[in-house]
């Protein structure tokens, strides 16, 4: 018996390249108020700050503790802080001095504030999505916030040299996720399978009753922890590495089809 679902967002419950402003569909959002319904635990698992997980939710018509920032703040479904894990201040720092060096616009976030050294568009797309404010704060490491998230945006074609300098310089302190042209650094604990395995252990759920579905590298860790897990067919190569079943369809029908295979 499935009694929990870890639901990614983008590209999960919504289809790849949708508006910012998009919502579920009627069959998705049918489904999903239809397992929280019926007492099973539905919990959103995503890298979009509170606001934009929350108005998610509302729509669903679930109230379900919320996983935001790719695990590093979990909500009560109020907004309420549960849990949140933030970088060490020395790291978040030596970071920030990085991005500057190379003139990289720099996002540092915790789960209520979103500060970017210099506007960009990758910062205004996350922000959308978020329903938070950009901040523009030349020197955010002076703001007071300690960041659960630091995003160094850099180019498609130098993020990759990004990760291996900042896996070699921090290994295990840190906590790193590969966007196109964005390096987002989260604290070692934060990742979404650890948000989900803690909730389920606190609501009493165990592993094998838990399923989890998403459909790219940020949702590999749920993947793997949870005793049941799937990816939709447009999944990136991590997370077909990692589901344990692939879910066929056009856009994300294939997991709406899921959701109701659990109800049935």
């Amino acid at each position: 018996m499935i009694r929990m679902v870890a639901l990614d967002i983008d590209g999960t419950l919504l289809a790849p390249g949708v508006d910012v402003t998009a919502l579920p569909d009627a069959a998705m959002t049918a489904a999903v108020h239809d397992l929280h319904e019926a007492g099973v635990v539905v919990a959103l698992a995503t890298g979009r700050m509170y606001p934009g997980t929350a108005h998610i939710a509302r729509h669903l018509g679930i109230n379900q503790p919320l996983i935001c920032q790719q695990g590093a703040s979990v909500h009560e479904f109020n907004g309420t802080l549960r849990h949140g894990c933030a970088i060490d201040e020395s790291v978040a720092l030596e970071l920030y001095d990085y991005a500057v060096s190379h003139n990289w616009p720099l996002a540092w976030f915790d789960h209520e504030r979103y500060l970017v050294t210099q506007d960009n568009p990758q910062a205004k797309y996350f922000a959308a999505v978020s329903q938070v404010e950009i901040e523009i704060h030349p020197q955010p490491h002076t703001s007071g916030i300690r960041a659960t998230g630091i995003d160094i945006i850099s180019t498609i074609d130098d993020s990759p040299d990004v990760h291996v300098l900042l896996e070699a310089r921090y290994g295990g302190r840190i906590t790193l996720l590969d966007f196109p042209s964005v390096t987002a650094v989260h604290a070692p604990e934060a990742s979404k399978g650890n948000a989900v395995q803690t909730l389920a252990e606190e609501l009493g759920i165990a592993r094998h009753e838990v399923l989890a579905i998403g459909d790219s590298v940020n949702d590999v860790s749920m993947l793997s922890w949870a005793g049941h897990s799937a990816a939709p067919e447009h999944c990136d190569l991590y997370a077909r590495e990692s589901a344990k079943e692939i879910l066929h369809g056009k856009g994300v029908d294939g997991v709406e089809a899921k959701l109701r295979s659990i109800l049935a």
